[in-house]
């Protein structure tokens, strides 16, 4: 069973969202302790979760968000998501990145992924840090990362990579590190030398856009759930393939590292 705050970092919803969507009898909670009143989530709910979340940012009303999770026809459901998915085609910029996140979702037998336990060793970065709210955080992002490239130049040695506090994901606002590998790291501005710790990482590859990513997040989770201990720390993204990089979207590549403990 998963706590609330960890069922949050691997869906994306936030510990106060989670309540709601409990109250509304929308994503209920495995168990509910009698004592203490706290939420235990498993990890079958995952995919409902990250469905749920999906048709929200599409601003599908809780209403119809119940009435697709409750018809057990699987071509109703189908039916009832593509006629609110075309409603909103022509208004939403994002609705073709969420339709594929959500197809990815609905898929009833998702390919397995590839992961690999990984000991990142310590080492010493250019990095851009700040406590940013979760909707802030693609332009931070970019204003960030933009003063990295021109303070590092041509002497980076590495792709980007981001650090992100649990916090970010389970109160929609935390501490986000992102930064480029350097052998001599400048001090400019907001830029400065920081040290990465040596980490043992659960490591994975999202594919394609980052819009999407909370589903391989929750894929991670789901084997680190079943094959290893979590434990505290901020879990890290290298960006191997990027804008930077290519501006076809489907050749874009990032790497996911969950902290974790080998349990063999």
């Amino acid at each position: 069973m998963l706590t609330i705050g960890e069922f949050s970092r691997l869906t994306h919803l936030s510990v106060r969202t989670l309540r709601r969507y409990h109250e509304a009898a929308l994503l209920e909670p495995a168990v509910v302790d009698e004592t203490t009143g706290y939420r235990y989530y498993g990890v079958d709910q995952i995919p409902t979760a990250q469905v749920i979340h999906r048709l929200r940012e599409l601003d599908v009303p809780l209403s119809d968000v119940q009435q697709i999770l409750r018809t057990p026809d699987p071509g109703v459901r189908a039916a009832l998501v593509a006629d609110h998915l075309q409603r909103l085609e022509d208004a939403l910029d994002r609705t073709r990145a969420a339709v594929v996140s959500l197809r990815r979702l609905l898929r009833p037998d998702p390919a397995p992924i590839d992961v690999e336990l990984r000991a990142e060793p310590a080492r010493t970065v250019a990095a851009v840090e700040a406590v940013v709210g979760h909707r802030d955080i693609e332009t931070w992002y970019a204003g960030a990362m933009a003063e990295l490239e021109a303070a590092v130049g041509a002497a980076v040695t590495g792709p980007p990579g981001g650090c992100y506090d649990n916090a970010l994901f389970e109160q929609e606002r935390g501490h986000a590190l992102v930064y480029l590998p350097s052998a001599a790291p400048p001090r400019t501005g907001r830029v400065h030398p920081v040290s990465l710790p040596t980490a043992e990482l659960a490591v994975t590859t999202h594919v394609g856009e980052h819009d999407g990513i909370e589903v391989t997040y929750g894929e991670l989770g789901t084997w680190v759930v079943e094959n290893a201990m979590s434990v505290a720390g901020p879990v890290r993204e290298v960006y191997v393939v990027g804008p930077r990089d290519t501006s076809d979207p489907a050749a874009w590549r990032t790497e996911i590292g969950w902290p974790v403990f080998r349990v063999t």
